[in-house]
């Protein structure tokens, strides 16, 4: 009686197409985007950008900024990218870069002050060494350690002449001073060290010196998201709520294939009703049931979780109907793709949590290797959640919205031409 019993149960899956979708389709895509996303970190790394503000412009910040550019880790940036408007910007300042971690351009900038070269060791109480300045956006937590822990390095290493300079100016301080021996030896070592840098800037490869880190002094200040409260539950409301949205514009748009089915459709499209005006007349009600939806979910986060909501009305508004409107139209057009609820369920999740997956509703974009992140943005959830961080995180005006909404809308209106085309499948049925 098993055996009868599992055949039956194996003919009735392979005839349900939704369960195997659900079953096998579904884990595999999964597996394959985070094998992608985690897999290749072993082996490479992303690098990360770094702006490198070179105030002091003396011997010792230009060896220091060269081990730093010479860093496989890092992609040092001094100056913007060229534009048609600038075809030869000008170097970054400290002004232009403090701008430009606020803009979102990179997480880190370094901003070497002038009399840095004069002394670069920050050693004692009485240290009168200037602190290099960190400038980090608080959203990415791991650049500005990797990239304090790579300037220690960098020093150490970049400048071996210097440190010895400044450590024998500092022991003999506290000590009291050499004795006529030990200032011998220390000054044949000194010239040792002189011919290696000397070496070094001929292109020769030296052995590197090593050195315990902490010796260069940095101070970092978070110049976006300090004074926030609450500022990744804004993120998490954005990339969790467009998720969402998904499935409700595609649950919301199967209503069509329930009219097909049990022959409303028909009906209404012997009366005056187009299809074209049927169409739009639901996609303008998804966009408004995925708007509410979206504001009942950031209300929910200011009354229970304290986010700052009020203060970026206008940029939400905006970001909000903008991408209710591509939700919805990505619905019309699975629902007019689809033949039975059972294909949209399934169609529908697949894409729903793949785009999730990649666009950054479930793992933040910034910290995906270069190709993933690039193919997020081939997602509705990617630009939205661009969007949304810009309105919530960096308090930017509603102009500086126009490239994630002008996508946004463009999605919408394409997905919903395609989706018009295809529904001419019930006007000649």
């Amino acid at each position: 009686m098993i055996i009868p019993i599992v055949r039956t149960a194996i003919v009735a899956l392979r005839r349900d197409r939704v369960s195997l979708v659900l079953s096998f389709v579904v884990p595999i895509a999964f597996f394959s985007i985070f094998a992608v996303v985690f897999g290749g970190q072993r082996d490479t790394v992303p690098k990360i950008k770094v702006i490198l503000v070179d105030e002091d412009r003396s011997g010792g910040s230009r060896q220091l900024v060269k081990g730093l550019a010479s860093d496989g880790s890092l992609t040092v940036i001094t100056r913007p990218s060229a534009t048609k408007d600038q075809p030869q910007p000008a170097d970054y300042t400290a002004v232009t870069a403090e701008a430009a971690v606020k803009a979102g351009d990179v997480s880190v900038a370094l901003i070497v002050p002038r009399g840095w070269g004069a002394h670069p060791i920050a050693f004692g109480p009485d240290s009168s060494a200037p602190p290099i300045e960190l400038l980090n956006d608080a959203s990415d937590t791991i650049a500005p350690q990797m990239v304090g822990g790579l300037l220690q390095k960098a020093g150490m290493t970049s400048m071996p002449l210097t440190m010895a300079e400044q450590g024998m100016k500092y022991t003999g301080s506290y000590i009291g001073g050499f004795t006529p021996e030990q200032q011998k030896k220390m000054n044949g070592n000194m010239e040792q060290l002189r011919q290696m840098e000397s070496r070094q800037d001929a292109g020769e490869a030296s052995p590197a010196a090593s050195g315990s880190g902490g010796l260069i002094a940095v101070k970092t200040r978070s110049v976006v998201g300090e004074n926030k409260n609450n500022p990744t539950l804004s993120f998490e409301a954005a990339a969790i709520g467009v998720m969402f949205l998904l499935f409700t514009a595609s649950g919301s748009a199967g209503a069509l294939l329930d009219e097909a089915e049990s022959g409303a459709l028909d009906r209404v499209l012997s009366s005056r009703v187009t299809m074209t005006g049927l169409l739009a007349g639901k996609l303008v009600f998804s966009t408004l049931l995925a708007f509410t939806q979206l504001t009942v979910m950031f209300l929910w986060a200011w009354a229970v979780f304290k986010i700052d909501f009020f203060s970026h009305i206008p940029g939400f508004v905006v970001m909000g109907l903008s991408t209710a409107f591509a939700v919805a139209a990505f619905g019309m057009l699975l629902a007019s793709i689809c033949r039975t609820r059972a294909q949209l369920s399934a169609l529908s999740t697949l894409l729903i949590l793949v785009m999730s997956a990649i666009g950054g509703s479930m793992f933040p974009r910034f910290l995906m290797p270069p190709a993933m992140q690039k193919a997020g943005l081939w997602t509705i959830n990617a630009w939205a959640i661009d969007g949304f961080e810009k309105v919530f995180w960096r308090d930017l005006p509603v102009t500086a919205l126009w490239q994630q909404v002008s996508v946004l809308l463009a999605i919408g209106i394409v997905l919903f031409a395609i989706a018009r085309r295809i529904a001419r499948r019930w006007e000649y049925a």
